[in-house]
């Protein structure tokens, strides 16, 4: 049995570490309310962009560019799974990264190559470690990730689809649902799949004025030049939204954690606390015994 002392520098460092998980959890939910405004500033921007390029795919009409172009046989698939930097999150980064690994095992049952793009310290080491080809990776903005980040990722890998490096790229992140809930989101980022593209079936020339009236656009350059440059914005904003999402759910994953952490140290301590009572209590009824005892062998 535990002595007094013990315990009581056991209930102490439980103590210390409640304090910095509830500290941690106030930090975290703090932030957490900066990321979802955020992905709400985001949101329609994403949803216009779609709205645009379909528009300008159904103007341009049939068009052969890079990024929409699917290969007849994929021989090799990249995955782009985004983590976290940082652990404490409980499943947050583990359950993106289950799902890479069981991409990556079905690509290669079907006889395809896999090359991990990863974002996030977490997937990095975890890669490396594993010995998997790892074609790039992104690391030092997973908790407040900017549009040049997405923009860095976004261009290397294109560049790689384009160059043949890759014949598919799929993306793997935590979709942001509430603080308690992040759902695994698996996306097909190239080539671009055709429901990105799909629009109104009377076409992106007629639009609709505030006034109810329809009006013919003009496309100036021509829509062909503008969809390819669309594109690459498509694949931009894409990540982006991943990346805020992801730093959201982190977020919302280790405020989460951190409070049952924060839980866990109260229960234990409520515990410890009965334990070192008892064993106080164990020790005060010796000492009790030994004085009577002395007592009784002085007095005979």
């Amino acid at each position: 049995m535990a002595s007094t002392q013990d315990l009581k520098r056991r209930v102490r460092s439980i103590s210390n570490t409640r304090k910095l998980t509830r500290a941690m959890e106030l930090v975290a939910s703090a932030r957490l309310r900066r990321a979802q405004l955020r992905i709400e500033a985001m949101r329609p921007y994403a949803d216009r962009m779609i709205e645009l390029m379909a528009g300008t795919r159904q103007a341009a009409g049939a068009v052969r560019l890079p990024l929409l172009e699917g290969r007849e046989t994929v021989r090799t698939v990249g995955i782009l799974p985004v983590v976290g930097d940082r652990g404490l999150s409980g499943a947050f980064n583990a359950q993106v990264l289950r799902r890479s690994f069981a991409i990556m095992r079905e690509a290669q049952a079907n006889g395809q190559e896999v090359r991990f793009f990863t974002v996030g310290k977490k997937a990095q080491s975890t890669v490396r470690f594993r010995r998997f080809p790892l074609a790039e990776s992104w690391t030092g903005f997973s908790d407040k990730p900017t549009y040049g980040h997405a923009q860095a990722i976004a261009h290397a890998v294109a560049e790689a689809y384009v160059n043949e490096e890759v014949d598919r790229v799929v993306l793997v992140y935590n979709s942001f649902v509430s603080p308690l809930v992040q759902r695994v989101t698996t996306s097909e980022l190239l080539p671009i799949p055709a429901e990105a593209l799909a629009g109104d079936e009377e076409g992106a020339a007629i639009a609709t004025h505030e006034a109810g009236e329809s009006v013919d656009f003009f496309f100036e350059p021509e829509p062909r030049q503008i969809l390819e440059r669309l594109l690459p914005v498509y694949v931009e904003t894409e990540i982006y939204r991943a990346l805020l999402e992801s730093a959201a759910s982190f977020f919302g994953a280790q405020m989460t954690a951190m409070r049952n952490a924060s839980k866990a140290a109260g229960e234990l301590i409520d515990t410890l606390t009965l334990a070192m009572n008892r064993a106080r209590q164990a020790e005060i009824t010796q000492e009790i015994l030994e004085v009577v005892a002395g007592a009784d062998a002085l007095s005979g």
